[in-house]
């Protein structure tokens, strides 16, 4: 999920781990939660 911040935006886990962050822009958030969710789909 994307959560709105002090700094920007930061993209955290369900549990509310950090995945990567603070980005400026909610698109750039974005870009990180695809990158996330791809990888998630595709470990071995």
């Amino acid at each position: 999920m994307i959560r709105k911040v002090k700094g920007g935006y930061k993209v955290l886990s369900e549990k509310g781990k950090n995945l990567g962050g603070p980005y400026k822009t909610k698109e750039e958030a974005e870009k990180r939660l695809r990158q996330v969710e791809f990888f998630k789909r595709n470990k071995g």
